[in-house]
């Protein structure tokens, strides 16, 4: 089940207390149950993959095509289709559902979600520029950032170039975030830390790609507790 992903809410932030006393920022996700919408077998496409269905939406804010294609399927329409390869299709029936409990032995997760917007914004708010001094004849331009082409050779701007532009609004990636606590009832996610995104934007969730062998904060302060029941060897 770790091949797939869900989608969720970004309801806002919070913190999470443990009985030692410590502190730890959560962002906490609201998620949403996945369907199995259609199986794709090796012999149809050449891969294997399963296409899952997020979110509900009325039937009239879909095309003719899409109707047909849930009706062909004999389930409700999905808001968001999403296709992911998997080793093995046996694991999924078109009509099954997943939720939380895909996460259920799993410490960390990959999420990916857009930033918030910050529309046009000049160079020293989008790359951390220094600006120009506040003395010396530098008149009307303390926030630009100074010079941009070359001579006569190359004489153009290069591509890439560090400007003022649109900034924010991106999708982003965010790896090895740590799984605090899920609450399988309100299906409620608190995941370590800070995530990009608004609240209300939508995330997507999937295990982690790489293998982590760092500690949980529950695995720290246990470890904590255990080293300080154990008595120090007394110096000779």
């Amino acid at each position: 089940m770790r091949e797939i992903a869900l989608i969720g809410k970004k309801i806002g932030m919070t913190r999470e207390f443990y009985k030692s006393g410590k502190l730890v920022p959560v962002t906490v996700i609201k998620m949403e149950k996945a369907r199995v919408i259609q199986v794709i077998e090796k012999e149809k496409r050449g891969y294997k993959a399963v296409q899952l269905g997020y979110g509900k939406i009325k039937s009239s804010k879909l095309t003719k095509a899409m109707k047909g294609f849930f009706a062909k399927k004999n389930t409700e329409a999905k808001k968001k289709l999403k296709e992911y390869r998997v080793s093995n299709t046996e694991n999924y029936k078109e009509g099954n559902e997943f939720g939380l409990e895909i996460f259920k032995d799993t410490k960390f997760v990959d999420t990916r979600s857009k930033t918030i917007g910050k529309g046009f914004a000049g160079a020293m708010k989008r790359h951390n520029f220094g600006g120009l001094r506040a003395t010396h004849g530098v008149s009307v331009s303390h926030r630009s950032h100074g010079s941009t082409g070359q001579r006569q050779d190359p004489g153009k701007v290069f591509k890439g170039k560090k400007m003022a532009g649109h900034m924010g609004d991106k999708l982003r990636t965010m790896q090895n975030i740590e799984i605090i606590k899920t609450d399988l009832e309100n299906e409620l996610l608190y995941l370590k830390g800070s995530i990009p995104g608004s609240k209300n934007s939508e995330i997507i969730v999937k295990s982690s790609v790489k293998d982590i062998k760092k500690m949980t904060v529950s695995e720290k302060i246990k470890a904590y507790e255990e080293a300080k029941k154990t008595p120090d060897k007394k110096k000779k």
